[in-house]
């Protein structure tokens, strides 16, 4: 099975370029890709020749393993079914894809994130899979409803959670036993949050702060209004507006001026989103916030043991949320072969098996229980406990057409305030409008 390892990373070129390459793809210009000979899937039209599946993800060393293995089982149960399979780094994996878009060669699987899916959906590159579901050929009857319903747009089922994550707070164990200060537990409100990041700064005679500061966060903030009743979007609108996010600006504030939180600049740097920028692992601070799947990640950066808990707020606030998903190219040549395969990767025990959580909790709750006991990542198997103790809500559409705009406006707002450029309530004003005009576009 020939592999393609991961090439220098870029910067991502703008939106418009890759959907522009995508669009002007051939439809049917998947496949022919040389690669382990095979034959159709049962679920695959009649056929004599062999099936060649091109398939594209991001993650490291460690997920491409996994995944190449999974594949491999697959061909293993049917021999003439082939893969070849190209993966890098996130940091330029979307330039990746427009530039297979522009040479004709978009892969049949590709791995998605939530911030894309509705556009991709909708503008027609990825295959709708709601009559597979129908019929059970593409068989979510074993995922959380919240988390096949995740992978639906305008009502049509257009991806599959390819694992399934939650928003966390992720804290040094050790630490909080040195300092003799209580880890943070579940249901804590965001005041009590902010208290208890306070009591760490003070235990520690300011070495290290109790919390880096989510203000920019549009999981933490997503949460926090959904702990009010509202949600970040209403259909392809903002569902707050700017007394919303100016009391959130001033929640983070009066964290500053306890000493709750570092300086700007060092929070800066974990703004980035990137694991070994966050400041739990560096040290400067006790907790910070991160998806459940990225715990073992974040461990293997520190000898620390890391805990991880819910975001303050009601655990009901959460939902159960894709941490990426499956999706199959409009324009494939083996439509029905690649579907199978998100098929045996999201419910087969034995791929489960294999794949572990790397890309979070195993989709299927059945397959999650069987292989339970193969995880032996101590903190896969932190993350495991976890999720059996969320009590999680309803979960929402996945975000609209120009959510990636509307996260970076969100960072950008609360940096300002950070360093003091712009007073909380202007920069939320500035925030609401920017991001309605992001998401008209």
């Amino acid at each position: 099975m020939p592999v393609s390892r991961p090439p220098s990373a870029g910067a991502d070129p703008g939106r418009r370029r890759v959907l522009a390459a995508l669009l002007g793809a051939p439809v049917l210009a998947a496949g022919g890709l040389t690669g382990c000979r095979a034959g159709p899937s049962p679920s695959s039209p009649d056929r004599e020749g062999p099936v060649e599946l091109s398939v594209f993800w991001w993650g490291g060393a460690r997920r491409a393993d996994l995944t190449e293995r999974a594949l491999r089982l697959y061909t293993e149960r049917h021999p003439r079914v082939g893969f070849r399979v190209t993966w890098q780094g996130l940091d330029g994996y979307y330039s990746r894809l427009a530039t297979q878009a522009l040479g004709g060669n978009v892969p049949d699987l590709i791995q998605l994130d939530d911030g894309v899916l509705t556009e991709y959906a909708r503008r027609g590159i990825l295959l709708d899979l709601t009559d597979h579901v129908a019929d059970n050929r593409l068989d979510l009857r074993d995922l959380p409803e919240g988390l096949a319903r995740y992978g639906q747009v305008d009502g049509r089922t257009m991806a599959v959670a390819a694992g399934q994550t939650a928003a966390t707070l992720v804290f040094n164990r050790d630490l909080l036993r040195t300092l003799r200060v209580p880890e943070p537990r579940t249901g804590m409100s965001w005041d009590e949050y902010v208290d208890w990041a306070g009591q760490v700064t003070r235990a520690s005679r300011g070495r290290v702060a109790g919390t880096t500061d989510p203000s920019g966060d549009y999981r933490a903030l997503w949460l926090w209004l959904r702990g009010q009743g509202r949600e970040f979007y209403q259909g392809r609108q903002l569902g707050f507006g700017v007394d919303e996010l100016a009391g959130w600006f001033a929640l983070w504030r009066r964290a500053r001026a306890a000493r709750a939180t570092p300086g700007a600049a060092l929070v800066e740097q974990a703004d980035t989103g990137e694991p070994a920028r966050q400041l739990v692992v560096s040290g400067l601070t006790a907790a910070s916030f991160a998806w459940s799947h990225q715990l073992p990640e974040l461990q293997r950066l520190t000898r620390a043991e890391l805990g991880v808990a819910p975001f303050p707020g009601s655990p009901t606030a959460q939902w159960p949320r894709a941490s990426m998903y499956w999706a199959v190219f409009r324009g494939s040549r083996n439509p029905d072969a690649a579907i199978d395969v998100i098929n045996f990767l999201t419910t087969d025990v034995a791929a489960g098996a294999v794949l572990g959580h790397e890309r979070g909790l195993t989709p299927s709750r059945a397959v999650r229980g069987a292989v339970a006991a193969s995880v032996t990542d101590p903190a896969e198997q932190r993350v495991a406990a976890l999720a059996g103790t969320l009590n999680a809500g309803t979960a929402p559409a996945p975000p609209p057409t120009g959510h990636p705009r509307v996260r970076t406006l969100l960072v950008e707002a609360a940096e300002s305030v950070r360093a003091g450029r712009t007073a909380e309530r202007a920069a939320a004003a500035r925030f609401v409008a920017q991001a309605a005009a992001a998401l008209a576009g």
